[in-house]
């Protein structure tokens, strides 16, 4: 396959992602509405993505699997940041959701110049100047500073998921050299070890579980599962070709992707509001390649392997 193939079918993959984020939400939500909660989906979903992952990689896994503490920590980040995600979509407006989570650039920012030193570019400034406006911007009503600031349970966890998945991308530097189906089946653990823990604390693990004896129920779990898995897959191929920065941009479709299915599916609009919002969360998602002077590639390709 020549260059020109090479790259369009890695264009490709990185649209496909973006399109199956964008998506993703409904069948989370609907199966949410129908009694199955996003723990249970949580729990289930990720335990299919793990067990193909490990059978399909298992060549990696036996050459190449080993233990280290940072992945502990990892897998709970990570795992925290895709139940949040699941759970906040289940219950909030889709795209309200999404930009909220999106401003992870900002925490990443943060993030490397506490933890790592990092000395943030001018670019990096104006990154986290334009994601706490377009914050302000989605989020201000009357009475914001009053002890108001978020509207929904929602709010909260997009924005927690959006800070463990940015704190992630930076202690996952210092993992660089694990392999990367060894850490996404480490954050499918977390995932599902989030949802375990959220049904043990309520006392319905074996209550909500045993819906799975629904066929309609089990078919929608195991067709997240491999689907999660496929986009791990072709998500990993379009940045092994392309650059990270361009993979960064092309999956910002996912927030194009999530308005349009919102609104033909859930009746959600985008107020003028959050428009405007969005479009500066947006933009500085755009610079965020460059938010320190010396960027190295590790975190944009854990980003990316892990996505939500």
């Amino acid at each position: 396959m020549d260059f020109v193939k090479q790259k369009l079918l890695a264009v490709s993959c990185a649209i496909t992602t973006a399109l199956v984020w964008g998506l993703m939400w409904y069948p989370f939500r609907h199966l949410h509405g129908v009694g199955f909660t996003t723990a249970a989906t949580s729990l289930s979903v990720y335990i299919v993505a793990t067990v193909a992952g490990v059978i399909i990689y298992r060549e990696v896994f036996r050459r190449e699997a080993r233990f280290e503490p940072i992945l502990l920590l990892l897998a709970f980040l990570y795992g925290w940041c895709n139940f949040a995600y699941t759970w906040a979509v289940a219950e909030g407006e889709v795209m309200r959701v999404l930009l909220l989570f999106y401003l992870s650039p900002l925490w990443s920012a943060l993030f490397s110049r506490l933890l790592l030193h990092e000395r943030l570019s001018r670019i990096g400034w104006l990154v986290v100047a334009m994601s706490l406006l377009g914050l302000v911007v989605i989020l201000y009503r009357p009475g914001l500073f009053n002890g108001q600031f978020f509207s929904s349970r929602a709010d909260w966890l997009a924005l927690s998921g959006g800070i463990s998945f940015a704190l992630g991308n930076v202690l996952s530097k210092r993992a660089h050299g694990l392999p990367v189906a060894l850490k996404s089946a480490m954050v499918w653990l977390g995932v599902a070890g989030c949802g375990l823990v959220s049904l043990l604390w309520r006392g319905q693990l074996w209550h909500e579980m045993s819906q799975l004896l629904q066929p309609d129920v089990l078919f929608i779990v195991l067709a997240l599962g491999a689907t999660l898995l496929a986009t791990s897959i072709i998500s990993l191929h379009g940045l092994s070709i392309l650059p990270a920065t361009q993979v960064m941009t092309l999956m910002l479709l996912e927030l194009v992707f999530a308005a349009i299915s919102a609104y033909f599916l859930a009746g959600e609009a985008m107020k003028t509001q959050e428009l405007i919002g969005g479009l500066l969360i947006a933009s500085a998602s755009l610079m965020s390649g460059r938010i320190v002077q010396k960027k190295p590639a590790a975190a944009a390709v854990m980003a990316a392997a892990t996505d939500h």
